[in-house]
């Protein structure tokens, strides 16, 4: 009679194995146990050499003195698309494996139904859609008017993992798009499509194969409510970078990168999306200011810091008479408990009653995180220009965090900060009194360090 076969627990969210089945995760979770049975069809020499190997291939061999070990220099290829090369840390590192993932609707496949196009031009590239037709793919690329070389583009509708491998085999691919981890499969590992014990087991066939190989892969992948890539979380130390697109009111596409073993992990792309696609954008403080040429009271501008960019844009406020009994308070972009805190510091310290409805807006449809406190000064600013009806000149850029007592705290990051708005012709700038520093003189615009609220008021007003 066979042994049955032995029954394994994975955790979906931490990738931990267990010998039988719990509630509750080491890593916390609960109820994230899934059962994995190793396939029957494996030899026990094949299962050792399985749980041995790494996910760039087979290792042995016994341990080497560092000066014996030939280095490889990482080569990266620039894409083309100036907000992707700037993520990738200078472009594309021949050999990596990449997993990009977003909300349904960020833009996955169109940005890299764009790249694979680029790449077709240089080395034989396949795209291998596991979710759409051949035909639903070649109208984005006509519809996109993307630029492809047609003897070098390759189109594969499969969900087999080995079929795939054979196939850039067969045609000597080099560059390769799988879409998507979470809806192919392996005969290695037992389970339907997505499952933990599925996604890892592909994951590390698709990259074994690309680091044998040379093929640089990007791999979409799927996120679950929380947004988070959906499967084992091993799948993030699988796999050579982590993008994710992060989708903002509007157009406006954020690219970050979580993991980078090629470079930072702390710039950030914009893009927009419109009918030609994901369109890179260069400089982004000319989508996040309004451009209007007219002086208006309830206006402010301030320079906020995305990863290692520094972005100028726009807050505008409009307040008007109470209709309802209780005053209403709106805010897009923004938070709005911070939007309470400012209310108060003002009633508090500088005597200002606001009973009216108050509208807060960020040009661009940009989302502004809680973290980012250096725009409290602009907010204030804006919000009293409406109020009292007076007009912050176009020319002013104003950043610093407010504190409860009225005081004006330093912010991160104060002289490039304030390069980046004199780069833009911003006359005068308003900073934290201990932001100060003698390199921001030289930059042609007019420096005013402020110690509290009031400071700012007299100077605005």
């Amino acid at each position: 009679m066979a042994k049955a076969a032995k029954v394994e627990f994975v955790c979906t969210e931490c990738g931990m194995n267990y010998q039988r089945w719990q509630g509750q995760c080491r890593c916390g979770a609960w109820n994230t146990l899934a059962e994995f049975k190793p396939s029957a069809g494996q030899s026990k020499k094949a299962s050792a050499r399985v749980s041995v190997g790494g996910y760039a291939g087979g290792i042995g061999g016994g341990s080497k003195k560092i000066n014996d070990i030939a280095t490889a220099e990482t080569e990266k290829q620039l894409t083309e698309i100036g907000e992707l090369d700037r993520v990738l840390s200078g472009g594309v590192t021949t050999g990596s494996v990449n997993i990009i993932s977003g909300d349904p609707g960020a833009g996955k496949t169109t940005l890299l139904s764009d790249l694979v196009a680029r790449m077709s031009q240089r080395m034989p590239s396949l795209y291998c859609t596991a979710e759409e037709s051949l035909s639903q793919f070649k109208n984005r690329v006509n519809r996109l008017k993307l630029n492809y070389n047609p003897d070098a583009l390759y189109l594969l509708s499969e969900t087999s993992v080995e079929t795939i491998i054979e196939e850039l085999d067969k045609n000597k691919i080099k560059f390769a798009v799988i879409d998507s981890i979470q809806a192919v499969v392996t005969d290695t590992a037992n389970g339907s499509p997505g499952s933990p014990s599925q996604v890892k087991s592909a994951a590390q066939a698709l990259t074994q194969y690309c680091k044998q190989n040379d093929v640089t892969m990007f791999i979409i992948a799927h996120v679950n409510k929380n947004n988070e890539i959906a499967g084992p979380q091993t799948l993030v130390h699988i796999v050579d970078a982590l993008l994710h697109i992060d989708t903002n009111d509007g157009q406006i596409r954020t690219l970050r990168a979580n993991k980078n073993r090629f470079g930072d992990i702390d710039t950030v792309g914009i893009f927009r999306m419109c009918e030609r696609g994901m369109l890179s954008v260069d400089n982004p403080s000319e989508i996040f200011l309004s451009g209007s040429t007219t002086d208006s009271p309830g206006s402010a501008i301030t320079c906020i810091r995305k990863g290692n960019r520094n972005l100028l844009l726009e807050i505008q406020c409009l307040t008007t008479e109470i209709e309802a009994e209780f005053p209403q308070r709106v805010c897009v972009g923004l938070n709005m408990n911070r939007i309470k805190m400012l209310t108060g510091i003002l009633r508090k310290h500088t005597k200002t009653k606001i009973f009216h409805d108050t509208f807060f807006n960020i040009v661009g449809g940009l989302k502004i995180d809680e973290s980012e406190t250096c725009i409290d000064l602009a907010l204030v600013a804006a919000l009293l220009s409406s109020l009292n009806d007076f007009v912050v000149p176009r020319t002013t850029c104003i950043m610093g965090e407010l504190s409860l007592n009225g005081d004006v705290r330093p912010i991160d990051s104060g002289v490039p900060r304030v390069k980046e708005a004199a780069q833009h012709g911003f006359t005068e700038i308003f900073i934290p009194f201990r932001n100060y520093h003698k390199s921001m003189e030289g930059l042609g615009a007019k420096i005013t360090p402020i110690k509290t609220v009031h400071e700012l008021l007299s100077l605005i007003n």
